[in-house]
């Protein structure tokens, strides 16, 4: 019974506290390399080209988001469910397994975007065969973000983070020279390959996709559920930003795309969430269960004021002049968005606290559910929207999704906690009881 008592306060423990403080701070840091440097390539290619042009970046980059989460789905989230908390060994096994299936995900996927582009012919068509040449390599890079944060080594996926970025200055510079939206999509996924390579020397293990399939056999409890979920979740968006380009036209997908690219840095961190929350969610949960649900709100709940600020921000602060500094003629049709924008990521971001706890449980049914009912959402009033309103219109209507998915995902983690704490197994009566010895790990 002493040692039940003293499970749940371990987490209070200063050791503790400031190991996992140190993991979050990497993985912050990770993030805010990843999110200036997605905002950086966005603003750029949306001041070089223009809303056309933007828009047939965005095209290539949301269905890089969907093949992105194929990949997390089937290689690196049952990585980070199965292998946070593991012996080295086993996460060495591990890693090139979930790396290897990542190269193979990018290479399926890169010839289907290859025949799609032929197909399709013109500039649009010429960006999904630039896009199928950087899939591999994205995809690795990616892995070894999952990899690292896995075992807890939050610093080397932060360094590599930092590589792509410095890759990516001569790059773009390169593409603007040459000023095509093929020349920017080679020069943002050469950089990030140049980032997977450095991640093998890094690791110092070699990606194994001839293991693939054994992966795909031994994962597929959890990779079945976390692809559907994944894919209905990128797939939605991609749904959404055709559906508004068939409406009414690639101009509106580039206003739109411009708008979510103001709130850059938010849109970037829930792209890459999982690779802190889950693993920090996992050890929570072993540690201290009733725990799980105040990490989660404090996630969910931090992430969304954040967001509202920065979009309070971006509409009160920022006058028109500077913004088309910035952004060139894409601002005047982005900034009447920014509003429902800022909605939308504020209620996705409540929403990742509730799936980072989901995740943790393990509980891939209802995460799974809880996803399918979100984009089911997103599609439906996104596109409602578009005929409605048009570029605005969508935007209202995701904004109206994203906040009403919200509830959904909290009313499933709700569910999930009852099911997984016993009843009757309430938090401690003292939780912040003093400890007057240190308690040896």
């Amino acid at each position: 019974m002493a040692n039940h008592r003293r499970a749940p306060r371990s987490i209070f423990r200063s050791g503790a506290v400031r190991a996992m403080a140190g993991r979050l701070s990497w993985g912050l840091g990770d993030q805010a390399v990843s999110s200036l440097t997605n905002f950086a390539v966005g603003l750029y290619v949306a001041r070089s080209l223009g809303t056309f042009a933007f828009g047939i970046f965005s095209l290539a980059w949301v269905t890089y988001g969907v093949v992105l989460n194929i990949s997390r789905g089937l290689a690196t989230d049952p990585l980070m469910v199965r292998f946070s908390a593991v012996p080295e060994d086993r996460w060495r096994l591990g890693v090139a397994s979930a790396s290897g299936t990542a190269i193979g995900v990018g290479c399926a996927t890169g010839l289907v975007s290859l025949v799609a582009g032929l197909a399709a012919g013109g500039p649009l068509g010429n960006a999904f065969v630039a896009l199928a040449v950087v899939l591999p390599g994205l995809l690795l890079q990616d892995a070894w973000r999952f990899a690292f944060f896995a075992r807890g080594a939050g610093k080397k996926a932060f360094v590599n983070d930092c590589v792509w970025g410095v890759a990516l200055i001569p790059a773009l510079y390169v593409a603007a020279q040459i000023h095509t939206v093929v020349a920017f999509v080679l020069a943002w996924g050469l950089s990030g390959a140049v980032a997977a390579l450095y991640g093998g020397f890094q690791t110092r293990i070699l990606p194994h996709p001839r293991e693939m399939a054994g992966w795909l056999r031994t994962q597929r409890d959890l990779s079945v559920r976390y692809l559907v979920e994944n894919v209905s979740n990128s797939g939605a968006s991609q749904l959404r930003a055709y559906g508004l380009g068939a409406i009414t036209g690639i101009t509106a997908v580039g206003a739109v795309r411009g708008a979510e690219q103001l709130l850059g840095p938010f849109l970037a961190l829930l792209m890459g969430l999982s690779l802190v929350t889950v693993a920090e969610g996992a050890r929570v949960l072993q540690r201290a269960p009733h725990r799980l649900k105040h990490f989660c709100v404090v996630l969910g709940g931090g992430q969304a004021a954040a967001a509202l600020c920065w979009g309070l921000g971006l509409l009160l602060l920022v006058p028109d002049s500077a913004g088309r500094w910035v952004m060139g003629s894409v601002w005047d049709s982005a900034s009447p968005l920014i509003l429902p924008v800022t909605l939308a990521v504020v209620g996705a971001s409540f929403a990742t606290g509730a799936a980072a706890g989901l995740r943790a449980l393990g509980a891939a049914k209802r995460s799974l559910r809880s996803q399918l009912v979100a984009s089911l959402f997103y599609v439906t009033f996104g596109i409602a929207g578009a005929f409605l309103g048009g570029a605005a219109g969508s935007a209202w209507g995701v904004a109206t999704a994203t906040l009403s998915g919200s509830v959904v995902w909290w009313f499933q983690l709700r569910t999930g906690l009852r099911e997984y704490v016993p009843p009757g197994a309430d938090e401690p009566t003292v939780v912040f009881e003093p400890i007057k010895e240190p308690i040896k790990e």
